[in-house]
């Protein structure tokens, strides 16, 4: 197998080596057509059907081998063979070269693939025999990808090779006719006003309409096929339905009734989410208590005498309940319903892609149809399967806030963003934290200096960090409970009194009875969107941290826009996801925010960078708050002041990144940050201050030497023998 494989490598090389040195490249030009078109028609004339083998066989072996020059060859058939000959003979090869290419792939890298990637494999064969040929279709109509990426690829898949033949076949037909009936008119051009004839016009403009009338049929024909064996209903209750009151629920709620849209939203449990009951605003009124106690502590650094902390923990998790509930209302459904939602207090599940099904609380069912509906369900922590650790009642981000004693000694598992902030927050408050963490850093999603900066306040603070060590089992021992970690071959154990389990976020998927309408959930749990945020059928939609990739209250409201607006109006213009200025913050202390590219990320693309970085302990502000730690890094194209990335470790480093983030948004560089009039002494001076650091490495080297005479020359005599002596002084 293997020496076949290495005979077949090297015939391919020799072909393609062949082709290009004797010049194939040139003569599969439009140029070389139109200047050999009259001996190419008399040798054709005399003989026809050798011609026309000899062309078919010529673009098998093009296509087979992938070599450029298929939509030249497609014209040519029809300028030297007329449109039924042309057509036939195009059409057969294509789908013949197609093929071999097809098989070549097959033979050649499927073995390696399944034997190294065996479950993915596994996974995309089940895709491909479940919806291979319409998607196969949908690209040979529609080429997203160059023909050839389709023929390599697919062979790579486990579509069977007729399947791949007669789709193929059938699916570029239309197209192939385009292209020969536009060669036809173009072997009868003569004279410039043949030019202008209307056979030619009407040719190229159906080959230049051809990719939207395929995309119409396409989308068309995609419709019927996903809603095929479903009966739409007559009439709707609703324009929109959406089920989860979280932050994505209700962005699309708001937006539906805004435009005057009637629309239900349906929760099972609490309106706001995680964000409000279990997530961002509780644990940012926890942290804010520890920053308080810490600014107690150490007093000291403002002139003051420090003091010891004493509290009552009760009373801190009283004040997060009562900050809960002034949040409340601007999530309650009194105040959506005074904006036009019909608030449903129940659990959804589906009936078909217009209708659900709803459970009240006591029991009571009800169905309700809508034009289009808004999956948005949020996520709940992740429980990782470690031996004994559901015995030692772990506490989570959802159940944390029942708490009423401080746990003395907190094992928090998780190095990341959740896992660190409240790592943070309960040493603050004077827990014995160790945290853990499998990987190398904390926050692996930041750059390796970003993550060190916070390690080593945490350890400055009093946490425990063990990174590389792997949580392996909890017990319970003398009463006492203690976990074990595997790290470098050895087994580490750590008593403690309460776990905190922050590794994850799974989606909230149960119940929704997703399978009764063919939807399969990713293998990390969420639901499979498209750009336009639609699940499967156009109507509907998924967003929040149950669509992913970001679980962020802001990223769910930004894809909330997008499933409510083309839910509501995609029949006419459907809008496409933008995530390409994505920022957060980790709110340890000190605050970490990034936007766009991290260094790891642009290496990893391979994306060439110019790094500028400012340190806050220049800043003055940050030294009057005696918060002179951190820094600025922005990422820009070498040369230019465009923001590729920026990253702000630091006091009030959420704040400061919003300058970069609408920067990026808007298309401005650096220059014109710096061009900005910053009021002092403040925080966002720091944005100001990064940008002069990039304009003080870009300065003109050149023109300010010249300026420097010029100015020199202004002075007159004096000023230049000053200049000079100063010069000898220097040892210039």
């Amino acid at each position: 197998m293997k020496s076949g494989k290495l005979l077949l490598v090297a015939l391919i090389v020799i072909a393609i080596a062949a082709f290009w040195l004797s010049g194939g490249s040139e003569w599969l030009t439009l140029d070389a057509l139109k200047q050999n078109r009259a001996a190419l028609e008399q040798w054709n004339h005399e003989h026809f059907s050798l011609a026309l083998t000899l062309y078919a066989f010529a673009y098998v072996l093009v296509t087979a081998l992938s070599l450029p020059g298929a939509a030249v060859m497609t014209l040519a058939g029809g300028a030297l063979f007329g449109n039924l000959f042309g057509l036939v003979a195009v059409s057969l090869a294509s789908t013949i070269g197609a093929s071999i290419a097809f098989l070549v792939a097959r033979f050649l890298l499927r073995d390696t693939l399944q034997a190294k990637y065996r479950e993915t494999v596994a996974r995309i064969d089940r895709g491909i025999e479940k919806d291979g040929a319409f998607y196969l279709a949908t690209l040979r109509l529609v080429p997203v990808f160059p023909f050839f990426l389709i023929n390599l690829t697919l062979g790579l898949t486990g579509m069977r090779l007729w399947t791949y033949a007669w789709v193929s076949w059938l699916a570029m037909l239309p197209g192939t006719f385009v292209y020969v009936n536009a060669g036809t008119q173009l072997g009868q051009v003569e004279a410039l006003g043949d030019i202008v004839s209307g056979d030619l016009l009407l040719s190229f403009a159906l080959l230049g309409l051809f990719p939207l009338i395929a995309k119409f049929v396409v989308g068309f024909l995609r419709r019927r096929k996903v809603y095929s064996g479903w009966q739409k209903p007559e009439h709707f209750d609703y324009n929109l339905l959406v089920i989860g009151g979280g932050s994505a629920g209700l962005v699309s709620a708001y937006i539906a009734a805004a435009v005057k849209a009637k629309v239900a939203l349906i929760e099972k449990d609490k309106m706001g989410g995680d964000c409000l009951n279990t997530g961002c605003v509780p644990s940012k009124a926890l942290i804010r208590s520890a920053r308080a106690a810490d600014t107690l502590r150490h007093a000291n650094r403002y002139g003051l005498e420090s003091v010891p902390v004493k509290g009552s923990f009760r009373n801190i998790m009283n004040r997060v309940r009562e900050v809960i509930a002034q949040v409340e209302p601007h999530d309650s459904p009194e105040r959506y319903r005074k904006l036009g939602v019909d608030c449903i207090s129940g659990e959804a599940s589906f009936v078909s892609p217009w209708e659900l099904q709803v459970t009240h609380p006591d029991g009571r069912t009800e169905r309700l149809t809508a034009r289009s509906i808004v999956v948005a369900t949020g996520g709940k922590p992740a429980m990782p399967p470690i031996p004994g650790l559901a015995d030692m009642d772990p506490l989570t981000s959802d159940n944390l806030w029942e708490l009423q004693e401080q746990p003395g000694r907190l094992l928090v598992l998780g190095g990341g963003p959740i896992g660190c902030e409240l790592a943070h927050a309960f040493a603050g408050l004077g827990s014995q934290v160790t945290q853990v963490e499998r990987g190398e850093r904390l926050l692996p999603r930041e750059d390796a200096d970003v993550a060190d900066v916070i390690r080593k306040q945490f350890e400055n603070d009093g946490i425990r960090v063990l990174l590389g060590h792997a949580a392996a089992e909890f017990r319970l021992e003398e009463g006492e409970k203690v976990a074990y970690c595997e790290h470098e071959g050895e087994r580490v154990s750590i008593p403690f009194d309460a776990v905190l389990v922050a590794v994850g976020r799974a989606a909230n998927t149960s119940g929704l009875n997703l399978e009764r309408i063919g939807v399969e959930t990713l293998p990390n749990g969420t639901v499979p969107v498209e750009e336009d945020m639609s699940l499967r059928y156009p109507n509907v939609f998924a967003c929040g941290d149950v669509a992913g990739p970001y679980q962020f209250t802001h990223a769910a409201s930004h894809q909330a826009w997008y499933a409510a607006v083309n839910g509501l109006f995609g029949q006419f213009k459907r809008f496409k996801v933008d995530y390409r200025v994505m920022p957060w913050v980790t709110f340890t202390s000190p605050e970490v925010a990034r936007v766009g590219l991290s260094e790891e990320e642009a290496k990893e693309k391979g994306i060439a960078y110019e790094l500028t970085r400012y340190g806050l302990d220049d800043l003055d502000r940050a030294i009057a708050e005696s918060e002179a730690h951190g820094f600025i890094k922005v990422l820009t194209p070498p040369g230019k002041d465009r923001i590729l990335g920026a990253v702000v470790v630091g006091a009030h480093a959420g704040e400061i990144l919003a300058e970069f983030t609408l920067a990026m948004k808007h298309g401005l560089g650096l220059n014109k940050i710096l061009g900005t009039i910053h009021p002092y002494p403040t925080w966002n001076e720091a944005a100001k201050y990064a940008a002069g650091e990039w304009k003080r490495a870009h300065a003109p080297t050149g023109a300010l030497r010249l300026l420097e005479k010029l100015h020199g020359w202004r002075r007159g005599k004096a000023g230049r023998a000053n200049h000079k002596q100063m010069s000898a002084d220097k040892g210039v």
